[in-house]
Parts: structure tokens; C-alpha cells; sequence
């Protein structure tokens, strides 16, 4: 390689190349049994296949903290006709990574956007109600859920749906929270994480299970380039305006908080590398 030129089109032939991989239909990750009684996080997923964009800190937290991850598949999407498949699709894909999956309806909750919360509080109610006895059955030590303006009406509306749960949770009640973000960046990011070569690959490998939905687009391929662009943008808005890059290829970027007392109490800025064990006390 003599020119970037060469690296760019290096990386359109790569693609290209990639199309040609198949879709899922890949044993699942060997891993080391956790015990009965492995403490539980939950992942509270939008859509089939959030769980494999945003979840890499899950599945961090899965391998070095010894966390049982169940992604809590909210919706199945908006078309009827592939809901009952997505929810196949979703279901190898966690297989695969090891998560387990917890339908909130037969063919996931419908309307979960800000206007429903607006307009009809009584169904806005009964879906707070599924997602807080989830809460109750599972007793996660932490939660994954997209922040309050990631752009996206069903993004949106599951995290709302999520925190209304919490708010009605004891007043003793706390958890861990991690919000994540895909179509609307955050404004105030606290978390870093490092992503190795090997998970990101296990990340593009279960997104390649939703096949229905990267057949018609294969946006699983661009995910290098998604957590690329985070190492450039976390580099400042976590690590500090101005300071030095950290060293990785590969990142993901959350706000880690505490819930209790009905407040979320961010931490604390941290970069996790690949070989330091994420920490989730303040």
C-alpha cells in the first residue's frame, strides 16, 4: 500500500467481499458456564438487532464480570408480517453471543414512541407495567437502554418506557444504567469501552443472524466504521477536548449512571482498554 488512495479502496473491496460471507448459521461462541446464581443485566433492545449494534459492553460485562445478559427484545418491529421472523432472527442471534431473550408480547409491544406516553397515558401505562414486572422477575444489577434523544421514535420511547418502570420501583431501588446511542449522538458520554478485533467480529456475526434485515442492507458491514468513528469522538468527549488519543482501533461509547432515589447520578469519565476490567461502581 503506497497511497491512501490504496487504503481507501482497499477498505470498498473489503466490503464488497464481505457481502459474500453468509448470513448467521454459526455455533454459538464457546464460553464458560456462569453459575445459577450470576448476577443479571438486562438489555432493554428497541428493535431486533439493537442488541447487536449497541451490546458489545454487554457482552464485555458477560466475559470479565461474570454477568448473565438477557436482551429484552421490546418491540419486533413495526411490520406484521415480520415480526414473528425477527424475533427467530433475534433469538439465534443471542444464542450465539450467549445472551438469553425475553419477549415483552407475543409479537413485542406495539407504539412505543413519545407520542403514545403524550397522548394515551392508559396504554402508555400497560406497557410501564410489562417492562417494570420484567424488572421485579429478572433483579438485574444493570441495565442497557438508548438515551432520551437518540432520535429514533422507538429508541426514544424505550427509554422513557424504561425509566417510568424505574420511578415506579421502590424508593430504595437503584441499579446501574447504561445508555447507549446509534441515531442521535450524546450529548454528555461518560464511558469508553474498547473493542477488540475478535468481539467486533462476534458483533457482525449475530447482526448477520437478522438476515431478513441485512440481506436488504447489509449494514452490518459498516460496523468497523461505526466504532471507528467512536474511537475519534470518544477520544474528546470522554477522554478530555484536546487530549491524547487513546490507543485502539475499535470503541464504543455510553453514559454510565447510577439510579436511585428516582436520580440518575452519572459517574465519573472512564476509558476502559480492551485488557482492564469494566468497573461499575462510583
Amino acid at each position: 500500500m503506497k497511497t491512501y488512495k490504496d487504503y481507501v479502496d482497499s477498505i470498498s473491496k473489503l466490503v464488497q467481499e464481505a457481502k459474500t460471507v453468509q448470513l448467521g448459521g454459526v455455533p454459538p461462541i464457546e464460553r464458560k458456564p456462569l453459575p445459577d446464581d450470576a448476577p443479571v443485566g438486562l438489555i432493554f433492545s428497541p428493535h431486533p438487532d439493537d442488541e447487536c449494534i449497541t451490546g458489545v459492553g454487554s457482552l464485555r460485562l458477560m466475559q470479565e464480570n461474570g454477568i448473565r445478559i438477557k436482551n429484552v427484545v421490546v418491540t419486533q418491529g413495526s411490520n406484521t408480517e415480520r415480526q414473528a421472523p425477527r424475533f427467530k432472527e433475534v433469538s439465534d442471534a443471542c444464542n450465539y453471543l450467549g445472551f438469553g431473550v425475553i419477549q415483552t408480547a407475543p409479537g413485542g409491544l406495539l407504539r412505543v414512541r413519545p407520542t403514545t406516553r403524550e397522548n394515551n397515558p392508559q396504554e402508555w401505562a400497560e406497557k410501564v407495567a410489562v417492562i417494570k414486572d420484567i424488572i421485579v422477575r429478572e433483579k438485574p444489577v444493570v441495565i442497557a437502554m438508548p438515551h432520551a434523544k437518540d432520535w429514533n421514535s422507538a429508541h426514544i420511547g424505550t427509554h422513557f418506557v424504561v425509566e417510568d418502570a424505574l420511578r415506579q420501583m421502590p424508593k430504595d431501588y437503584s441499579v446501574t444504567v447504561i445508555e447507549t446511542e446509534f441515531w442521535g449522538e450524546l450529548e454528555n458520554p461518560n464511558l469508553m469501552l474498547e473493542v477488540t478485533e475478535e468481539n467486533l467480529a462476534r458483533m457482525i456475526t449475530a447482526l448477520s443472524f437478522h438476515f431478513g434485515e441485512v440481506a436488504r442492507n447489509p449494514y452490518h458491514l459498516l460496523l468497523p466504521a461505526y466504532m471507528q468513528r467512536n474511537v475519534c469522538r470518544g477520544a474528546e468527549v470522554v477522554g478530555g477536548q484536546g487530549g491524547d488519543a487513546p490507543q485502539m482501533n475499535y470503541a464504543i461509547i455510553y453514559r454510565l449512571s447510577r439510579y436511585a432515589n428516582g436520580t440518575f447520578t452519572p459517574a465519573s469519565n472512564r476509558i476502559v482498554k480492551a485488557n482492564e476490567k469494566i468497573n461499575l461502581e462510583f
